[in-house]
């Protein structure tokens, strides 16, 4: 799914005044006060929830641990408007809080813009934040270094010819004798620097050197075994023949097998297994795989991404079967209730495709309810937009199905203005 920022902008000002109050060994409550001022595309009830959301955020933070966070505001403009969204990087924030108590909210104008004040009282569990920043503190630099392999495409080609190139045969690695701690200090050293180089070889290169080192080490086999499902997936977008990327998927495979037998609960190593299976289409295994990362961190989002996105392709291929009570079992799985509106975004197709089978079942309602869920998220959706009108027409709601059609022509969508009187 492609959600890119056109343009970054930072129109939340928020200020928090905090109180401590003791309240267990494990919680602690805390008073804290915000503002939040709202944006074109945000509804009443959006603005309201996202400045409890700020306050939750902020308590979470000043409980004693500091979490890496940061708001992602983007704007698109059409004609006549532009519609603003916010979303956090960490989504399951609201899981350390086990309570919320609006002590006073109030609303005003600032710039002629709506702004909500809120004042709530938070207990935070203390020992769910302290497992989950241990967790990302230990798995930042594998999670760096995946960020760099996403966005590492210039020099593929070249670097794809260089290892195919290259001579075979066992290489011989020589490593001077070291004491144990030493050798452990020099694998960190090595992958430290296979994690900031752009050079795929490289990488293998220093990951294996690591390896060698330090056998007892996840770190190197995960990073190395990152490094060649990114290879894969470079030889495959060049509309390469499997036996020409297959060879790295096993490479990885491999990797993350040896991950797990050091480290038989290393998320990042699981997460491996779980793309691994997917390269292999071995779906029901990658799904089990990306299960287990969110049971023993439920903060891992790239999992739960991974998730979404295999349940609804999976469920696309039991719609062109006509077996849309699976299809539905199955987005139910990746659509559960009460998950924040910051995951709409990476659940629209997921979205659109339940709107259409509860279309087909005669649920129109349920498929409205859908259709709205993406546009409170982002209200320039047009693909959404038709969707609903065509619905609200359905059950007879002219005035309704009018104004998604009249927005929908208003942002490009030919098809809209021509069902326009």
């Amino acid at each position: 799914m492609d959600f890119r920022p056109i343009v970054t902008i930072p129109p939340v000002v928020a200020f928090f005044f905090l109180l401590y109050q003791p309240a267990s060994a494990s919680e602690t409550t805390v008073v804290t006060e915000g503002w939040y001022v709202m944006g074109d595309s945000d509804t009443l009830a959006k603005a309201e929830e996202q400045v409890i959301r700020l306050a939750q955020r902020r308590a979470v933070e000043e409980a004693g641990l500091y979490i890496e966070s940061t708001f992602h505001d983007i704007e698109k403009t059409s004609p006549s408007k532009s519609f603003q969204s916010s979303s956090l990087e960490i989504r399951t924030i609201a899981a350390a809080i086990t309570k919320t108590e609006i002590l006073e909210s109030r609303r005003s104008l600032e710039n002629n813009r709506p702004s909500f004040y809120v004042r709530i009282r938070a207990v935070v569990n203390l020992d769910n934040l302290h497992a989950a920043v241990r967790r990302w503190q230990s798995e930042e630099r594998l999670a760096e270094h995946f960020r760099r392999l996403q966005s590492e495409n210039a020099e593929l080609k070249a670097q794809l010819h260089e290892l195919r190139t290259s001579p075979t045969g066992v290489r011989t690695l020589t490593i001077e004798p070291l004491n144990h701690t030493n050798n452990r200090e020099q694998a960190r050293i090595l992958v430290e620097k296979a994690i900031l180089t752009h050079h795929l070889p490289l990488k293998l290169d220093l990951t294996s050197q690591a390896a060698a080192l330090d056998p007892q080490s996840v770190d190197p086999l995960i990073v190395r075994g990152q490094t060649y499902l990114r290879l894969a997936s470079a030889t495959y977008s060049g509309k390469s023949k499997p036996s020409e990327y297959s060879e790295y998927i096993d490479s990885a495979r491999m990797d993350f097998d040896r991950a797990l037998l050091i480290d038989p609960k290393n998320t990042w190593a699981i997460l491996g297994r779980g793309d691994v299976n997917t390269w292999l289409h071995r779906h029901i295994e990658a799904a089990h795989a990306f299960e287990q990362v969110l049971k023993l961190d439920p903060f891992f989002d790239l999992a739960r991404y991974r998730l979404i996105n295999l349940y609804t392709a999976e469920a696309r291929k039991l719609v062109s079967l006509k077996q849309l009570s699976s299809a539905l079992t199955l987005l139910q799985k990746c659509l559960p209730p009460q998950t924040p509106e910051s995951w709409t975004p990476y659940q629209k197709e997921a979205y659109l495709l339940r709107s259409e089978i509860y279309k087909s079942l005669s649920l129109p309602t349920q498929a409205i309810d859908d259709l709205s869920t993406i546009l409170r998220t982002d209200p320039t959706d047009r693909q959404a937009l038709l969707a609903r009108a065509a619905l609200y027409q359905e059950v007879l709601q002219g005035r309704a199905a009018k104004n998604d059609l009249e927005h929908a022509c208003m942002l490009g969508a030919t098809a809209a203005c021509e069902q326009l009187p």
